[in-house]
């Protein structure tokens, strides 16, 4: 299967930010923290040139505690700001307002030297559809200020939220780019569900995932669904089936509703903590 999905209103947005970018400070990427690397746009690496950077590993309650570790130390390396967060609980939120005084030091002491006080840092929060940048905006601001799901696409368009007197969020909707040069990245995306599924053949998905799975979190699979691991992912989808009841008309195995349950038990945490990207691959 191709993995690549760029519809229209990507294009818009991406204009967008770039139409924006003038006003802005800093840019706060979030990324899936079991995908550090896929996860990042790099569009944004363009977009951002000359701009303070923070990378949130957000999702991290869902991927390896030691892995998260890992990955905050190869971004400290490369000099880059970096923090783990969960959006959802609030965990590490608190953290970012002194994460983002540390990146736009710089700019800070220029205004001050200026006479300039009281103006906010002006920041984009930019990402990948499904990161989670409507969740995380409305824990750090600690009300509701947009829209959130556990779909790509929710956000539509731009939207300035002031915070607090020193920091102003500017909302953008996730983007991915035009093409995957690489089409495991593309697999590991869809894995996450940055893409519609609606164009996926979730057959197809499950199986590839399985066969991440296979080196990353063998017990977990097997624990989940009490089955063996067998040679072939279509063989282990089969099982998961069975074990799911995920039976048609005629005892045919619905290996379509097997594969829905395998990929939203991987996304939802159900698995376990998985990181399926390591700093030492990168």
């Amino acid at each position: 299967m191709n993995y690549q999905w760029y519809p229209g209103h990507m294009t818009k947005a991406k204009r967008m930010m770039d139409e924006n970018i003038k006003l802005i400070d800093l840019i706060i990427e979030l990324v899936d923290a079991r995908i550090p690397l896929a996860s990042r746009n790099p569009d944004i690496d363009v977009l951002g040139k000359g701009k303070s950077r923070i990378v949130l590993l957000n999702k991290s309650d869902l991927a390896d505690g030691a892995c998260n570790k890992q990955w905050m130390g190869y971004f400290k390396e490369k000099g880059i700001y970096a923090l783990e967060i969960n959006s959802k609980t609030g965990a590490g939120v608190k953290a970012i307002n002194g994460l983002v005084q540390q990146a736009c030091a710089q700019k800070l002491e220029r205004d001050r030297k200026r006479g300039i006080v009281n103006r906010p840092v002006r920041a984009m929060v930019a990402g990948i559809p499904n990161v989670g940048k409507s969740t995380f905006i409305n824990s750090f601001a600690g009300r509701a200020c947009t829209k959130t799901g556990n779909k790509p696409g929710v956000t539509k368009g731009k939207q300035w939220i002031r915070l607090n007197r020193n920091l102003e969020l500017l909302d953008t909707p996730g983007v991915l780019w035009p093409k995957f040069e690489d089409q495991r990245v593309g697999m590991l995306l869809a894995f996450i569900g940055s893409m519609n599924d609606e164009i996926i053949i979730m057959e197809e998905l499950a199986c590839d995932l399985l066969d991440c799975l296979r080196e990353s979190s063998l017990g977990s699979v097997e624990e989940r669904y009490q089955i063996a691991w067998k040679e072939s992912s279509a063989e282990m989808l089969s099982e998961i089936a069975r074990s799911r009841g995920c039976i048609l008309k005629g005892e045919n195995l619905d290996l379509n509703k097997a594969a829905a349950i395998l990929t939203d038990d991987f996304r939802s945490g159900r698995l376990g903590r998985i990181t399926l990207e390591k700093p030492k691959e990168a």
